[in-house]
């Protein structure tokens, strides 16, 4: 019989914890966090993403910050992190204007401490959310709702590189779910959230995030058309967050193009809460095809140029949702419950290091012009010889009356490069409106732009990007880069 339709009935990420003794756990050492690759390959998740310009990351609860082996575990393999409920609204705000900030302080710390970036979850969503809110007259959401992103994304401001502004909005045949918020604003509560988000946190990416719109279907149709919409109008939609909570060997095969199609309108896109789940008893045959799900997936990505990065929501089987919420299933995740790499370790691992991939573009700036088109014809600087260690070049991606947007890549040579500076000048007067991933410092016609903290290590060979919007006509000068 076919396992049931993917539902995303998670509530709260309590996992499995008692399936290994304390005893056993503490007995693990890194030795077991990574399998044997080639000498010339890296050896963890994160430094073969890093190597292919993105990022790769996992989900934690505050209950994971005492397991010293799995928070052991996750700094040595992933980049990046997600809170699995602390910056939900019933925990941030679970009574009107009384605000909680304890819990996703926690996960926030943990990630500053070991060089992650933290992809904040969420601002607005049906699930989880406080009687208060749902009680409320229609009159009085849209304060609320305005209210509560502008004070939780505040809050965070500078410490997230990304938000879950909106999540799960959609049914599965392609119509908005008709919840507090659609019921009291209609289908405009999205855009409303994603401006006011943007005015409280100009620099992070902003994202709508669903589950069962990993391949081309209705429900990925409706959320594609409301992107284009939103792009159309200027709003400041920055990527789309692909969930993939999958079945194993059920992976849609129209996973890269529909992820393309996203991109194609300017958007990143992004697996955000990747899992493979197995009707147990798992069998050897079950886990090498997740195995080959996991590279699938991870293949997609580098195939896209938007995609800036995977991340699976937990680290190891014994910590996972899945068992609570899909009764018969288990076995999700890339380490089983005693901490041992799986095949789908072992195949994304792979993937990151020998998949071609395709170089990053930079983050959609939220202040894009609403008349913004592609040009016809990108202009790209031309080649600057390698100053220290590193080489850049520009190139104008879109432009329209008074303005353009532009991509910088920088590369490293032979050596890695540890931090990074690039410079340019103004040919004509051109000014920078916005720019991200990256720092800049401005002297008359003269640009500097230095490495976000993010993004400053660059593997030999390997490449990262930035991005800008400007004013004036659109020009592609010549770039020198520096490294230290």
């Amino acid at each position: 019989m076919k396992p049931p339709t993917i539902r995303n009935e998670r509530r709260r990420w309590t996992g499995a914890r008692g399936l290994v003794a304390v005893a056993a756990a503490a007995a693990v050492t890194a030795a077991a966090f990574a399998v044997a690759v080639p000498a010339q390959a890296a050896s963890t998740l994160k430094a073969a993403a890093e190597a292919k310009g993105r990022y790769f990351g996992t989900a934690l609860t505050r209950g994971d910050l005492s397991n010293t082996t799995l928070t052991n575990l996750a700094a040595a393999q992933f980049d990046m992190v997600t809170p699995g409920n602390e910056m939900k609204w019933d925990t941030t705000e679970s009574s009107r204007g009384s605000f909680n900030w304890g819990p996703g302080d926690q996960i926030v710390s943990f990630a500053q401490s070991h060089s992650m970036r933290v992809r904040g979850h969420t601002l607005v969503w049906h699930n989880q959310l406080p009687n208060w809110v749902s009680s409320l007259p229609t009159n009085q959401v849209q304060a609320a709702m305005e209210n509560h992103i502008t004070t939780e994304a505040t809050h965070y401001r500078g410490k997230v590189y990304s938000w879950d502004v909106v999540n799960e909005p959609y049914n599965e045949d392609g119509s908005l779910r008709q919840d507090v918020f659609y019921k009291a604003m209609g289908s405009g509560y999205i855009a409303d959230a994603l401006r006011t988000a943007h005015a409280a946190d100009p620099n992070a990416k902003l994202y709508i995030n669903d589950y069962n719109i990993e391949g081309i279907n209705a429900k990925s149709n409706g959320l594609y058309s409301l992107a284009q919409t939103l792009v159309a109008q200027g709003v400041p939609l920055n990527g789309i967050g692909f969930e993939s909570h999958f079945i194993v060997g059920q992976v849609p095969s129209t996973l890269q193009a529909n992820m393309q199609r996203f991109a194609d309108l300017g958007l990143d896109v992004a697996v955000t809460e990747l899992d493979d789940r197995i009707q147990m008893p798992a069998d050897s045959s079950e886990l090498q095809q997740q195995g080959r799900d996991y590279g699938m997936i991870v293949n997609a990505c580098l195939a896209v140029s938007r995609c800036v990065g995977v991340s699976q929501w937990g680290v190891d089987d014994g910590h996972s949702w899945i068992p609570g919420t899909f009764p018969g299933y288990g076995a999700p995740m890339m380490w089983d419950s005693s901490y041992q790499p799986k095949a789908a370790y072992t195949a994304a691992l792979n993937a990151l290091n020998s998949g071609t991939s395709v170089s990053p573009s930079p983050s959609v700036s939220p202040s894009r012009s609403p008349s913004a088109s592609p040009s016809a014809s990108p202009s790209v600087s031309p080649s600057v010889p390698v100053t220290g260690a590193c080489s850049a070049t520009i190139e104008t991606t879109n432009s329209w009356p008074g303005g353009f947007q532009s991509n910088v890549t920088v590369r490293a040579g032979s050596s890695a490069v540890n931090g990074w500076t690039v410079k340019w000048t103004w040919p004509g007067g051109q000014t920078i409106s916005s720019l991200w991933n990256g720092t800049q410092t401005v002297s008359g016609s003269s640009v500097t732009v230095r490495n976000a903290d993010y993004n400053g290590s660059i593997a030999a060979g390997g490449s990262t990007t930035f991005g800008f919007t400007a004013n004036g006509s659109a020009a592609t000068p010549a770039v020198t880069c520096t490294s230290p």
